[in-house]
């Protein structure tokens, strides 16, 4: 870009409205709560450890200063979700984050390579307690733009069986791939989990409703993540699920929630099949944050949390599939 151009392009990318009601937004989740309990705590941007999810990249820096410090090679923060269970098995109790969080990789219409995140977590919980009071944030979000939801909750099997005609738990590859045809995608190495992505998200998503705020609960247990799988009893004919829900507004996809793994065990074997993923693409491999395992191992209260991304609900507030039009600079002009 030359100096020109680049003096040329000083102006915000969203409009001064849109700047305005992301404001009025944070006021309102921070009176959310502190009307119902929550501790507002601030958490490391730059660790030490990596985030190990096969499908997320994450930003390095290198720290120039005295090496008692710690290691040189600094990670930016995908979430804050780690320091936050710290403070979890510390005692804090019911607390959030409102902040910035960073993704390598991830631009374009709906991504931008830094992004705001506001993530909760509520002690003794589950996720579908949790999952009510994040139709409650959003429903009161919604009312900035003198709006309302109708609000649906549904089973991830119960979805795809209604919006895809295929059982997700039961269904071959073939079967999976049917619904898909004429999509134009590429399936050499896909997954069974990365067919049921995409049929989420070129079938299932864009049906939803435009005022309507749909939680999708019970995830395949390959997709846990962080969530407690859910052991059903023998001979039920059912498959064990993650105690996972996602929320949808419209077909925008809002919040990711957990009833929360507490095993440390259980969660380092999780990181080192996320490694092997990562290993078998040739993706880097993140050191493992051993002080989250370490407060896992000295006991993280049963708990469940969430994440909602702030600039999907501001484009879905505004109508608009622009991630540019809900921040102030975009990474082209930051």
């Amino acid at each position: 870009m030359t100096a020109a151009a680049a003096g040329g392009d000083w102006r915000p990318s969203a409009d001064l409205a849109a700047l305005r009601l992301r404001a009025r937004l944070y006021a309102l989740d921070r009176g959310f709560f502190a009307d119902r309990g929550g501790l507002e705590v601030e958490t490391p941007v730059l660790s030490a450890a990596g985030h190990t999810e096969p499908n997320i990249d994450s930003f390095t820096a290198g720290f120039s200063g005295h090496r008692d410090a710690g290691p040189p090679q600094r990670w930016l923060r995908t979430s804050p979700e780690y320091p936050l269970k710290r403070l979890l098995a510390a005692g804090i109790g019911d607390c959030y984050e409102l902040g910035r969080v960073f993704r390598n990789g991830e631009a374009g219409g709906r991504h931008n390579p830094e992004f705001t995140m506001l993530e909760w977590y509520r002690v003794g919980w589950d996720h579908l307690r949790l999952a009510d009071e994040t139709v409650e944030l959003v429903q009161q979000a919604l009312a900035l733009a003198g709006r309302r939801a109708q609000v649906v909750s549904t089973t991830y099997r119960e979805l795809f069986v209604q919006g895809a005609g295929v059982d997700p738990f039961s269904a071959d590859e073939a079967q999976l791939r049917a619904p898909l045809h004429g999509v134009g995608i590429d399936g050499e190495g896909l997954s069974r989990d990365d067919w049921l992505d995409l049929l989420m998200t070129h079938r299932i998503q864009p049906a939803f409703a435009a005022d309507c705020i749909t939680v999708v609960h019970d995830w395949p247990a390959s997709q846990c993540a962080l969530a407690k799988i859910r052991q059903l009893a023998p001979g039920s004919g059912d498959v064990p699920v993650a105690e996972r829900f996602e929320l949808y507004l419209g077909r925008f996809e809002l919040a990711n929630g957990y009833h929360e793994l507490t095993d440390a065990a259980e969660q380092r074997r999780r990181f080192q099949r996320d490694l092997e993923v990562r290993g078998r693409r040739g993706a880097v491999q993140p050191p493992l944050d051993e002080r989250l395992l370490g407060a896992l191992a000295a006991g993280l209260p049963d708990c469940a949390g969430v994440a909602l991304g702030v600039e999907r609900l501001l484009m879905a507030l505004l109508g608009t599939d622009r991630i540019d039009d809900v921040l102030a600079f975009d990474f082209a002009r930051a």
